[in-house]
């Protein structure tokens, strides 16, 4: 059924482009969802939506206006204009603690939710399916793959440890590190606590083959050892 009051077309067609969109890029929103990121089921499933919206008004939204040979409307211009337009929005997921870079995964998916919802919208929707499905072959396969895939020893990783201090575990921390395969890139100490029992926040950048899990273990058996903190650059990503 066609709607073509204004000049304009609207039918089942536009509505199956429509919920198409809305279904993949759901389905996207859900793996992003599962694994508590910042831009869930909601986000995905209005960027999809949206870019889908956005190509049907500029494939169809100007039939009234339309003049042969004198008025001539270009609907790659909305899809260069999304392109754009999406990346303030995927910008705004990537942030950098301590020299880690968190987020481009989401900012990605978003990006590429976006692309999803324009080939729905475009009427393209084998390309749409399987960009889809080529998303979840990255995000789910890939990420086992890549735990498989040796561990770079220059990327540096956290490590913060917080001991009493007088003690001299200083001595007895960095030499568990070293022999544990690690190298230190630097280390900074602040001291809190009550005067009458003092502790120490270390924090190190370390890098090397090592596990980290199995070095925070280690730290935390030593007497006088409070608390260890990791963070493993060689771990999984988003």
């Amino acid at each position: 059924m066609l709607i073509a009051g204004t000049g304009n077309i609207e039918g089942a067609t536009q509505l199956a482009e429509l919920g198409l969109a809305l279904v993949l890029s759901a389905a996207i929103g859900l793996e992003r969802e599962a694994h508590q990121k910042s831009a869930g089921l909601r986000t995905h499933s209005l960027v999809g939506v949206g870019a889908a919206l956005f190509m049907l008004v500029s494939k169809y939204g100007f039939a009234n206006v339309l003049v042969p040979n004198q008025i001539v409307v270009d609907p790659s211009r909305v899809a260069a204009q999304i392109v754009t337009g999406i990346g303030f929005l995927g910008a705004g997921l990537i942030f950098v603690r301590s020299d880690a870079v968190r987020g481009l995964t989401t900012a990605a998916a978003v990006w590429l939710t976006a692309a999803v919802g324009a080939c729905a919208g475009a009427g393209l929707p084998l390309l749409a399916v399987t960009a889809a499905g080529m998303y979840f072959l990255v995000t789910l396969g890939f990420s086992r793959l890549s735990r498989r895939l040796p561990t770079s020893r220059w990327a540096p990783s956290e490590l913060a440890v917080r001991y009493q201090d007088g003690r001299g575990l200083l001595r007895e921390i960095m030499k568990e590190v070293t022999a544990s395969g690690f190298a230190v890139a630097d280390l900074s100490t602040e001291s809190s606590g009550a005067t009458s029992a003092p502790v120490v926040e270390l924090s190190l950048h370390v890098y090397g083959r090592g596990s980290m899990s199995e070095l925070a273990t280690k730290l935390n058996e030593i007497d006088g050892v409070e608390a260890v903190r990791t963070s493993d650059a060689n771990s999984p990503g988003e």
